[in-house]
């Protein structure tokens, strides 16, 4: 990464943390996208060159081409949702511990905002497209199959986020994800992951 790159993501984390206090010490609605550069220290233009609106600064990460890129290394001889769960949980790894109260935030803000709860599919699109693509060899197009395993895995792992949300962040989001994903691929339900083997 280069020195330009990361300046973009160091004011992109900044953004973001200060849009996420804002919006819940004074709503979403009351806060502007001047109030938020001003107090992140960044000019307007540099807020538009991180998000290209304030609803993105909600909706908007770089998780979907991880996992993509993630269910791509997994061998080849797992079946597709076994490499999906298996390449969501070590993506959960890499960043629940360091960005757990950031996703809670998201995700409630999402769920609580309508015009943002409106755009929940918009999530499950991307979602379920980034999982086509890992599945898919590249050059080739994802056929009807692979399709609807990326569909089914989509929202199996929105479902677990929400229901996470729902207990404001009391439940575990990994076990939650593991549950949802051993009840897609027809397996018991797991033990509550232990610290030890925790992603």
């Amino acid at each position: 990464m280069n020195d330009k790159a990361r300046t973009r993501e160091r004011n992109r984390a900044a953004v973001q943390e200060v849009a996420l206090r804002l919006f819940a010490e004074q709503g979403y609605e009351a806060t502007t996208v001047a109030q938020i550069a001003r107090e992140a220290g960044v000019s307007h233009m540099t807020f538009f060159r991180c998000f290209p609106s304030k609803e993105a600064v909600v909706l908007d990460d770089d998780y979907d081409p991880m996992l993509e890129e993630l269910i791509r290394s997994r061998p080849v001889t797992e079946e597709p949702v076994e490499r999906i769960h298996r390449a969501t949980m070590t993506g959960l790894g890499q960043v629940y511990e360091h960005a757990r109260e950031t996703l809670l935030r998201r995700t409630e803000l999402l769920l609580s905002i309508p015009g943002l709860r409106a755009r929940i599919g918009e999530n499950l699109a991307s979602a379920r497209t980034a999982f086509e693509r890992g599945l898919t060899p590249e050059g080739e197009e994802p056929g009807v199959e692979t399709r609807a395993v990326a569909a089914a895995c989509a929202a199996a792992l929105s479902t677990a986020v929400i229901a996470w949300s729902e207990t404001g962040g009391e439940a575990d989001l990994p076990d939650l994800i593991d549950r949802v994903f051993h009840a897609l691929r027809g397996l018991p339900a797991p033990e509550p992951l232990s610290p030890e083997v925790r992603p």
